[in-house]
């Protein structure tokens, strides 16, 4: 899941001398650039003090961004007096690299990320709501930092088939969402990022081959390590555990619907996956292998506010299916719709409101474990841009059924979440 995330640079030092500008030059660009206001810029650090531009030069992109959430229970749950784990931060940490630039290797990218979190408590969730898809998709714990993804992308004998091999996160590559994708600029609600019935491993080593069949058609499958540990490099589960791979096939529409101010773009997905593991729903003593599912997942742009291109102000819409075995999980469908509003109110262009509302049923062969039939979730967040670099975000979710074990009522939980890109 990756909309707008914060990026890294590796090592200052080497990149630095990659830019190769001199002290002669680097004294000239000074005196001639005059300074920006930090209210205006479109980073806290003006892109690392003029790093960025100099870099940009030799096709490196490279960012950083600090995520924080405050996010209290207030009605409902398991406990609205817990003050532990309200507070959850997290960086995320970005390069990205234009191969044919720097070595001549057509269409060819290079994508690093790193993340790191706090505290090492569960968070509101786990401590005072008991929430089965979690209501902070922010925290990943007590983390300094690990490497999440890293992969090499570009074109394979053919401008029509893109390969991506590498540690890759499936999770921002299949299921994909226009609106419903980004915990650190959308929803916080983790069943309003990703579909909670489709068991994805934690970012691993694997491989994905897109193949666009037409300008807008296209077939996409992916093999990943099943066992894969987002903190580790990948080699030690994939090559020295049981030879377990998480498969996924997904193709996928885009369709531009006519309006007075030009076409709004939309997505329509479908996909297959299967996970070979032997696994169980969480009544079961008994294990079962080759666990399938199916998903849909669809946005549309329904109202365009201008006729720029280039300018996304307006309405757009989202749809999620998922479908799982009920022998081998807890939940076995689930369904989310919702949409997001960018430039609802005159002036503020880049605020984006958005409301959603998504629905877990668990597997009726679990019945001892969840005493509920289903778990839901309805949030509505205003995301707006202080500046070009803050991004303040106030929410509020209502969790009916936390958990299914009806040890915990529905429950209201208020939250606001800062994004600072540095």
């Amino acid at each position: 899941m990756y909309v707008n995330k914060a990026r890294i640079v590796v090592s200052i030092v080497l990149l630095l001398n990659t830019a190769g500008l001199s002290r002669a030059e680097s004294t000239e660009t000074e005196q001639t650039e005059q300074p920006v206001n930090i209210w205006q810029r479109q980073t806290l650090t003006d892109g690392f003090w003029g790093l960025n531009d100099q870099l940009s030069d030799k096709a490196i992109e490279v960012s950083f961004g600090i995520t924080n959430v405050y996010q209290a229970n207030v009605k409902g749950g398991t406990s609205t007096h817990n003050h532990k784990g309200r507070h959850v931060g997290r960086y995320d940490m970005e390069l990205s690299a234009d191969l044919e630039k720097l070595l001549g290797i057509e269409g060819g990218s290079f994508f690093i990320h790193g993340w790191g979190g706090w505290p090492d408590e569960e968070g509101t969730d786990g401590l005072s709501v008991g929430s089965y898809f979690g209501t902070n998709a922010v925290s990943v714990g007590n983390r300094g930092m690990d490497i999440v993804e890293c992969f090499y992308e570009g074109p394979f004998f053919s401008n029509n088939l893109t390969l991506a091999i590498g540690k890759l996160d499936f999770t921002g590559i299949f299921d994909a969402s226009e609106y419903a994708d980004d915990e650190c600029t959308q929803f916080l609600n983790a069943s309003l990022v990703d579909d909670p019935a489709i068991p994805f491993a934690a970012q691993g080593l694997g491989v994905v081959l897109t193949w666009d069949v037409t300008d807008s058609w296209y077939i996409m499958g992916g093999v990943g390590d099943a066992q894969a540990d987002s903190r580790e490099t990948g080699f030690g589960t994939m090559f020295h555990k049981e030879d377990y791979f998480f498969y996924a096939l997904e193709t996928g529409v885009t369709r531009q619907l006519n309006s007075a101010n030009g076409l709004m773009p939309g997505a329509y997905r479908i996909g297959i996956w299967n996970d070979p593991q032997p696994k169980a729903h969480s009544d079961s003593s008994k294990n079962y292998r080759d666990d399938v599912g199916v998903y849909l997942s669809c946005d549309q742009m329904l109202i365009k506010e201008n006729s720029d291109f280039e300018d996304n102000q307006g309405l757009g819409a989202f749809f999620r299916y998922g479908h799982a075995n009920s022998k081998r999980n807890d939940i076995t469908n689930f369904w989310s719709f919702g949409f997001q509003y960018q430039g609802l109110i005159e002036g503020r262009d880049d605020d984006v409101l958005g409301a959603g509302f998504a629905q877990g049923f668990f597997s009726n062969r679990a019945s001892t474990t969840y005493r509920d039939d289903y778990e839901s979730a309805a949030e509505v967040y205003y995301n707006a841009r202080v500046t070009p670099w803050l991004n303040i975000t106030p929410s509020i979710q209502y969790i009916t059924n936390p958990g299914g074990t009806e040890t915990a009522s529905d429950a209201v939980l208020l939250g606001v979440r800062t994004l600072i890109n540095f």
